[in-house]
Parts: C-alpha cells; structure tokens; sequence
C-alpha cells in the first residue's frame, strides 16, 4: 500500500488518523461535561460526602431510565479521563467516585460555581453558530450568528430573555471567580482610588466585589440599558445605562475596557488615573491545555464580533496607539492577566 504523499512511515498515518479523530470528537468531551452539569452529578457526589459508589451515584441520580443506568459507568469513565472525577478505593473490592478541584468548581451552590458558565458557552444555539464561520468567511456578516440566522449574537440577547439571563449569570459567575483572585492577591491595584467605573460590567458582579472590599471606594457600571434593568445599587455601587462609544462617567480608573473613550474618562498618571483590564495575554510558551484554552477564546471574541485575544507586544501597541504612555502586567488570573494601563 502506498502512503499518502509527504507521509513517512505506517505510524505516521497512523498518528496523523489518531489525531483527526480526536479533533472530529472532542466536542463529546464537552457534550459529557454539561450531561454531568444537567444530571447535577458533582452536586451529587458532594452532598454524599464521601466517595460513591457506581450503585449509589445510579441511585441518587433523580428520573433516570433503569434500563440505561449501564451508561452512567460509560459516562464517568470519560469524565475520569476529562479529570473532573476521580476513582479512589471505598473497601477491599469497592471503589467509588470523588471529586476533583474542576467538577468543585461545578458545585451549584458554591460561590465561584461555574455551571452557568459552562451551560451558556454549550447552549444550542451558541453552539450552531459555529456551522457557519466557514461561510461568514466569505460574506459580509459582522459574525457567525448573522450569517445564520440574520441576527448577531447581541441581538439575540436582546430578543431572547433565556439566552440573556443565561449569558449574565454566566458572566457573572466567570466575574466572580476573577475577582475573588483578584482582591485576594492583587488589591493593591485599587490603593487610592476614590471612584471606579466598570465599563460593560454586566450585572455588578466585579464592581460590587470591589466595592465592598476597598472601603471608601465609589463603583458605576457602565451597561446596556436591557442588562441592567431591575437592578438596584448600594451606597458605593450605582449603575449606568449607556452607550460605551459615546460617553464614560469620569473616574480616577476605568476598569474592564480598552477604548479611547476610556482615556478621556480618567485623570492624568500623577493624579492616579488608570485603565484596569482583565484580558488574555496570548502566550505560546504556557503549557499546552492553557495556550489551547486561550486560542479557544480568540475564537470565541471571533464568533461574538468582539475582536481578538493578543501577545504583549499587539497590546502594547494598542495602548500606546490610544494614548496610554506604559502599563503593569500582573498574571495573577492563569489564563488572564490584570493590567494596569497608564495616561
């Protein structure tokens, strides 16, 4: 048999076979994460406290069909191979099924859960948009979701009151993480600031954080109008609807965005002025999951119409080019990084 042109060897078709195969099924890893969210397995397993047993877990699970509790034990095996579970021993010839730091993350009822998260990237209908990128590639459209179905993704939001209280809680629940990360270990950034806006800070999430941790410190949010409708504000947290490209309230910093507007919001560097942003700082040489993660998000900005992911040296020229004079990278976030931009 003659090998394919510009392949060696017998193991380097097979390698290159194994490989496609990979990519063409790696959405069933995401498929059997939001299976395990919906089934509330990690909810499960903590509540019993304990490691359990393939017995138990099939047991605890609420409305299952008997007749496939055989595929709950095919469902953690690849769950196990994900590493959101684990199989510790229970007696002489039992083991049973515990947790791991990423399905405690999937824990419902713990502040920094990322269940909504999860369920809004995997959504259907974020998900199809995705069909059509190599169709949007030859159009027009600002993003895949228009070439779909005639609408952005923003839109959608707009008209679709399920998808936007997923999307919010989401961002949310992502914010929340952050910053926990962020107070804990890089508070200082906010050392005398007297007021803050946070520049599409959705729901408050990161501003009221911030606010109830830095005393003295007066928090805005910055939002379209349909985000922030309902919401009250506290004594150091007020919100704002508005458009970002036309108007920032003025503050000491502005916290998320990276725009022109925001320059002219804030006051000069030897008056404490500052942009503070959280974003990727795309970095090849970080182990391979992680730069794969990060190359996941380009994607991701791509599909939204919210631009891209960069290096240090794409951001420095945007900051540069905006009018900013130097800034502070901290990678405190694993993936992202707070950084602090200067007039």
């Amino acid at each position: 048999m003659a090998l394919p042109n510009g392949i060696q060897s017998t193991q380097e078709l097979l390698d290159a076979h194994a490989h496609i195969w990979n990519h063409i099924f790696s959405f069933i890893n995401s498929m059997s994460l939001k299976c395990a969210i919906q089934l509330r397995i990690p909810d499960i397993i903590h509540k019993h406290q304990k490691p359990m047993s393939l017995s138990e877990l099939i047991d605890a699970l609420p409305n299952i069909n008997r007749a496939k509790s055989d595929c709950v034990e095919r469902l953690m095996r690849i769950l196990i191979h994900s590493k959101f579970f684990t199989k510790v021993k229970i007696s002489e010839d039992k083991q049973g099924y515990w947790l791991t730091p990423s399905s405690r993350l999937l824990i419902k009822d713990e502040p920094m859960n990322m269940t909504s998260f999860a369920l809004d990237m995997l959504d259907p209908i974020f998900i199809d948009s995705y069909h059509h990128i190599s169709e949007w590639f030859k159009n027009d459209d600002p993003m895949p979701s228009a070439t779909r179905d005639g609408r952005t993704f923003w839109e959608l939001l707009e008209q679709d009151s399920r998808l936007n209280q997923l999307f919010n809680e989401s961002m949310a629940s992502d914010t929340g993480l952050a910053a926990s990360v962020i107070l804990k270990d890089c508070g200082h950034v906010f050392d005398g600031l007297k007021s803050m806006v946070d520049v599409a800070g959705g729901t408050g999430t990161m501003a009221k954080a911030i606010a109830d941790a830095v005393p003295g410190l007066k928090c805005s949010v910055l939002e379209r109008p349909h985000v922030i409708a309902g919401l009250k504000g506290t004594e150091n947290l007020t919100f704002v609807a508005g458009d970002i490209f036309e108007s920032i309230p003025p503050a000491d910093a502005i916290f998320m965005k990276l725009l022109k507007k925001c320059k002219e919001a804030i006051p000069s560097k030897d008056k404490g002025g500052k942009l503070i942003i959280i974003d990727m700082v795309l970095d090849n040489r970080k182990e391979h999951e992680a730069f794969e993660s990060q190359l996941f998000s380009d994607m991701i900005l791509m599909s939204m119409g919210l631009g891209r992911e960069r290096t240090e040296e794409e951001l420095a020229k945007l900051f540069y080019e905006a009018g900013f004079t130097s800034y502070k990278i901290h990678p405190v976030l694993g993936l992202r990084s707070l950084i602090e931009v200067f007039p």
